[in-house]
């Protein structure tokens, strides 16, 4: 059975914000290797347009972008949107019936199915859905953003905390 997990880096203040604050070299390699372990990833329509910049080539990329970029083209996408007609290479959209469909995909697949973005974050979370939420607590305040939690914190239970670099990883599962 595939476990659904919500992992994003996240200010002091609780924002996600790609544009203010990206990884290091060093916590970007651990999510190289988080997408080379993934079964695949979870978008809404936001989230899944922004990660398509990872479906082309640029020019200016060093290793690390071109092994993010193989190891995410490799995984399968599934995008849940209203709006959506067609989905890139190796993705494809979800139906009207968002729990059925992932209840489905959790019953057959095994492995981790990464959940990318808070708005989709917050629908699996009403429905009951996410099994694991990764927080890469990051040492910036922006005051701005969408937030981590996009809608009432469900109660859990912190199961884990490492350290990468200057960056506090919490794991915290469904109380």
């Amino acid at each position: 059975m595939a476990k659904l997990v919500f992992g994003m880096l996240v200010s002091l203040d609780g924002y996600v914000d790609h544009m203010e604050f990206a990884p290091t070299p060093k916590l970007f390699r651990h999510f190289i290797e988080e997408a080379r372990g993934q079964t695949g990833s979870l978008y809404g329509r936001r989230m899944y347009e922004v990660m398509r910049y990872w479906d082309d080539e640029h020019p200016e990329w060093g290793d690390a972008e071109r092994e993010f970029a193989e190891a995410w083209r490799r995984q399968h996408k599934w995008i849940a949107s209203r709006t959506l007609t067609e989905a890139g290479p190796n993705a494809s959209i979800l139906g009207e019936n968002l729990e059925a469909e992932i209840r489905d995909l959790k019953a057959r697949l095994d492995g981790e199915i990464e959940v990318a973005g808070p708005d989709i974050a917050k629908s699996l979370t009403d429905l009951g859905l996410i099994d694991e939420y990764r927080l890469y607590l990051c040492p910036v305040v922006i005051a701005h953003g969408k937030r981590y939690f996009a809608g009432p914190r469900p109660p859990l239970k912190l199961v884990a905390h490492d350290r990468i670099e200057d960056v506090v990883r919490l794991t915290y599962v469904p109380a």
